[in-house]
């Protein structure tokens, strides 16, 4: 049996390269703006989803949370910065350093399911964008994980097979499609761990 060349490494980046606590600033706005449970949500569904794959602008988001909540643009800019610090979380500074180091030996790659705006804030606190050379979030591409039209884009952009990509991705659906898609593809549980599967892919293991 060929021992298949691990050409590239992926990282996800909430839960990954950025520990994230869950995205629930909606909890803490809700009462604060007089709202019933689940009405931010119920509101602005279309427009997160459209956020992912980039349909709206990020003042469209804006207009509409203010227009179909009946809230003031200032309350609307300030629950919407609550949602961006819990978005950004904090850096996996270890994982960080290992993917920059890692760059100097294989290709490496970011793939994001994201929200319009998050490019511009991560590169800003974090300098995503030199850590690797290529970075594909969702609402640039217009294609969220795991739709396999994504894997498919990520292995043109990285320049290799399936086989030969390695993704790390914290959430078990994604993991599972790009197996199903001929992926390498490692569930993160802690950096320690995946820099061990990793290294032992790059062996060959």
């Amino acid at each position: 049996m060929s021992i298949v060349t691990i050409r590239a490494v992926v990282f996800d980046i909430g839960g990954v390269l950025e520990f994230c606590g869950p995205m629930d600033f909606e909890k803490v706005w809700e009462p604060k703006l007089g709202l019933a449970d689940g009405s931010i949500d119920a509101a602005m569904q279309d427009m997160w989803d459209g956020g992912a794959i980039g349909t709206v602008t990020e003042a469209e988001v804006h207009a509409a949370m203010a227009d179909r909540l009946g809230i003031t643009h200032d309350q609307v800019d300030a629950a919407m910065a609550d949602m961006w610090q819990q978005y950004l979380g904090t850096p996996n500074t270890e994982l960080i350093e290992y993917a920059r180091a890692l760059r100097q030996r294989v290709r490496t790659g970011i793939l994001s399911n994201s929200f319009v705006g998050a490019s511009e804030r991560e590169q800003a606190a974090y300098g995503l964008v030199e850590l690797v050379d290529v970075c594909l979030y969702s609402h640039e591409v217009g294609l969220v994980k795991p739709d396999p039209e994504l894997w498919k884009l990520t292995c043109e952009r990285m320049g290799g097979k399936p086989a030969e990509l390695l993704f790390v991705d914290d959430f078990p659906a994604n993991i599972a499609a790009a197996n199903a898609y001929g992926m390498r593809a490692v569930l993160f549980e802690s950096t320690a761990q995946v820099i061990a599967e990793i290294e032992a892919a790059l062996r060959g293991e």
